[in-house]
């Protein structure tokens, strides 16, 4: 169920109503929107009768919520969600530029690709310390000491760190260097993962499983949600298909669709979605006219040595052009409006 306050309801009245809320049982998630706040109830197996919120005052009215991912629908929230990473707003209509190497191999490769980055005007470096692979015999990142380069990264140039929690276990050192935190497509569904990242209220980009429905990876968004961290961005980064030409199979009427749905930002991945160089560029403009508010890419210094997801990689050079082209377009769509 879904409270919608009276325009210009007191901070009292809508504290009145969370009371009562945790009174019957439940939890009350306050949603604060551009002309009044509702508040959601979680925790509810059933349907929640509207008579104890009827006529406590500021209420105007109780609204049934028929998702089962109340608080990432937009039956519960219309107006979109902006997340602000340091300043850097995702899903306020400009578009976030995410880019970067899938493992940060050596401290002159990530600085030499982060000079690139900001020097593009993308605000995010992407790159990963810890990193699942599919073979474990694969390179599987820095760790700790991938942590210290990204950390050093923050210090010399104005760009948020996007990089991957693999596990409960290193969440707590990933968190401490990390302004986004990433949780990729094989721990779509780890729970314990999920929760955990719900509890630290840091900025989330939640990738979508490799074989996940939407409504797989709205569940699986609600978890961070209803722990209170609403700060989650979404992320179509290909799904597992018949097709072999091609890594993944890159869904860009996921865009439209989350979009559609769900008042959270979503970020389209074309590298991880195609997985061959020369193809990321037009998939990457074809999400930015589809609507996403940010685009994730890989770029390496030299993608032929890369220790990981070379093929999908641009080189600095073709990445520089992408960034200009995706700037005009975001321009261009801004007139639209």
């Amino acid at each position: 169920m879904l409270i919608l306050m009276k325009q210009g309801a007191t901070p009292e009245q809508i504290q009145a109503v969370c009371r009562r809320i945790r009174e019957i049982g439940f939890t009350p998630h306050e949603i604060p929107g551009s002309i009044r706040t509702a508040v959601g109830i979680t925790g509810n197996q059933g349907a929640v009768s509207p008579e104890h919120f009827q006529n406590l005052p500021g209420v105007a009215e109780c609204v049934p919520v028929s998702r089962p991912y109340k608080l990432v629908s937009r039956e519960v929230k219309p107006d979109p969600t902006v997340v602000d990473v340091r300043g850097a707003k995702v899903g306020d209509g400009s578009l976030s530029l995410m880019a970067g190497p899938c493992s940060v191999e050596s401290r002159d490769q990530i600085f030499r690709t982060a000079e690139v980055v900001a020097a593009s005007g993308a605000k995010f470096l992407r790159g990963g310390a810890f990193k699942p692979r599919t073979s474990p015999y694969a390179f599987q990142g820095l760790k700790e000491e991938g942590l210290q380069i990204l950390e050093d990264v923050k210090r010399n140039f104005d760009l948020r760190i996007v990089t991957e929690a693999k596990d409960t276990e290193t969440l707590e050192a990933v968190a401490a260097v990390a302004d986004v935190l990433q949780i990729g497509a094989r721990n779509m569904q780890n729970f314990s993962l999920l929760e955990a990242a719900g509890r630290l209220r840091k900025p989330v980009l939640l990738k979508r499983g490799i074989s996940a429905t939407l409504q797989e990876l709205f569940m699986a968004a609600e978890y961070l949600l209803s722990l209170g961290n609403y700060q989650v961005m979404l992320c179509e980064r290909g799904i597992r298909t018949f097709e072999t030409m091609t890594r993944n199979t890159f869904d860009l009427s996921a865009v439209v669709m989350i979009k559609h749905h769900s008042h959270l930002p979503v970020i389209a991945d074309p590298s991880h979605g195609v997985g061959i160089d020369w193809a990321v560029p037009p998939l990457a403009r074809a999400s930015v006219l589809a609507g996403a508010d940010g685009i994730m890419v890989e770029t390496h210094p030299d993608p032929s040595k890369a220790l990981s997801d070379g093929q999908q990689s641009l080189n600095f050079d073709a990445y520089r052009t992408l960034a200009g082209e995706l700037a005009e377009l975001a321009a261009w769509q801004a007139a639209r409006r």
